[in-house]
């Protein structure tokens, strides 16, 4: 445990939350919050923070964005919830057609709703193979897709995922993600897929590829765009499917709507989720139309997929980013971001690997050269951060990276505030001043 003592009110509740909750559920942080706005969470004890982690990405537009709360006290009045396959609602249909014109492509779409990302990428890879009659699906490492079996199939991360779940669904085969870092250019990237071809899954077996165009868990990395476009030339050429997952990378995380308009190709897939409805749980599946009609009647759905509250709130969300300014003020929260993060990276050139990522969803990689008592660097900075106020979160092989999730429309404050406290946790973690284990 911290060796600081825990706040009285949350003393209490971890002691609750450890007799009534299996371990299994981890937490990053010791804190309970009692409420939240725009970029600041407030927890049980009175304790302010800045939040750059924002609910694991879902958060974009801030907490209680006042327009996505209105639209839900409207929607609230009216009913929450039917089930779409029992009786329908204008505002699921709404959010169909709203994404279908949004998300990239020259051709007609369809769009189905559903309540968590792992649903969404479950669906996309059974809309692929019902499409193309193929049943095999490529996938690529460091990759996170979801936490039920299929998506954990498509995972390519073991710890702390996949451990002892298994046997996990057949017909999923794994290719290199091109990451630098890792060893994996594009030019070795595509020559490892190819030589997936050979030796374990013909193209022609090939129903989609799934493929994040940034890594989220698996730290922040984009897709070389070059990389992006050749998968996409290699798809036309076999026949194969091309599912983007944008669930953490959707909704103007890294600058554009969707990650992959920069880089200037369309997918036949692209699901969603996270910061789509401004914290409700929403996620979904947009794509071709004749590939999504290629599902009888009743294969797809989910009890809960599109609810009415939660289409309220994405409606609201959706008109938040139309006139492009909320795109405008990403793009330059990330040159700020940069900035800072590259002076961190330049005063600790011993410590710290680099920064990258994709506009505003950065990343601060850290060497593992202080890796204290089980713990990543990143993970010891994380926890300074929290005694200065800072909420943030790590990502990447061995939890190497601290990535940034702060709310788009976060104040100059907001922002001042936090940076200032991940620049005084990594000067407390990386100069030695103090090193404690934390649960």
């Amino acid at each position: 445990m911290n060796s600081n003592p825990q706040p009285p009110r949350t003393a209490e509740l971890l002691k609750r939350r450890t007799k009534a909750i299996p371990r299994g559920v981890a937490t990053a942080h010791p804190l309970f919050i009692a409420r939240a706005e725009g970029a600041r969470l407030w927890d049980v004890d009175g304790r302010e923070f800045i939040d750059f982690a924002g609910g694991i990405g879902t958060m974009n537009l801030g907490h209680r964005y006042p327009p996505v709360v209105d639209a839900v006290r409207k929607q609230l009045d009216q009913f929450t919830h039917t089930a779409f396959q029992v009786a329908m609602y204008e505002g699921y249909v709404a959010v169909a057609e709203r994404l279908n014109t949004l998300v990239p492509g020259a051709f007609e779409k369809q769009t189905i709703l559903f309540s968590t990302g792992s649903e969404a990428n479950e669906n996309a890879v059974k809309i692929a193979r019902a499409a193309t009659n193929r049943s095999a699906i490529v996938s690529f490492s460091n990759g996170f897709h979801g936490r039920t079996l299929l998506a954990l199939s498509l995972t390519g991360k073991v710890a702390p995922y996949k451990q002892n779940f298994g046997p996990y669904a057949p017909e999923i085969y794994q290719a290199p993600y091109p990451n630098e870092r890792r060893g994996y250019d594009t030019g070795s990237a595509l020559h490892a897929l190819n030589e997936l071809f050979e030796t374990r899954v013909g193209p022609k077996q090939i129903a989609a590829f799934i493929i994040e165009p940034v890594l989220g868990e698996g730290g922040f990395v984009p897709a070389p765009f070059e990389y992006l476009r050749e998968l996409r030339r290699i798809a036309d050429q076999h026949g194969n499917l091309i599912i983007v997952d944008e669930i953490q990378t959707g909704f103007g995380r890294t600058g554009s709507l969707f990650a992959i308009e920069q880089a200037g190709i369309s997918p036949d897939l692209l699901t969603f989720g996270k910061s789509v409805a401004g914290g409700l749980p929403l996620a979904g599946v947009t794509g071709r139309a004749s590939v999504m009609d290629s599902v009888e009647p009743g294969a797809l759905g989910g009890t809960y997929g599109g609810n009415p509250l939660a289409c309220a709130a994405a409606l609201a969300t959706l008109d938040a980013f139309e006139s492009g300014a909320l795109l405008r003020n990403a793009r330059a929260l990330g040159e700020k971001l940069r900035i800072h993060l590259e002076a961190i990276a330049t005063r600790h050139p011993e410590d710290v690997e680099g920064v990258w990522g994709l506009g505003p969803m950065l990343a601060i990689g850290f060497r593992n050269t202080k890796a204290h008592n089980g713990k990543s660097v990143a993970q010891h900075v994380a926890a300074a951060a929290l005694d200065f106020g800072l909420v943030a979160l790590t990502a990447g092989p061995g939890a190497h990276a601290i990535r940034i999730l702060v709310p788009l429309l976060a104040t100059d404050e907001e922002m001042d505030r936090g940076l200032a406290a991940l620049e005084r946790a990594c000067e407390r973690v990386l100069t030695g001043e103090r090193l404690e284990q934390r649960v």
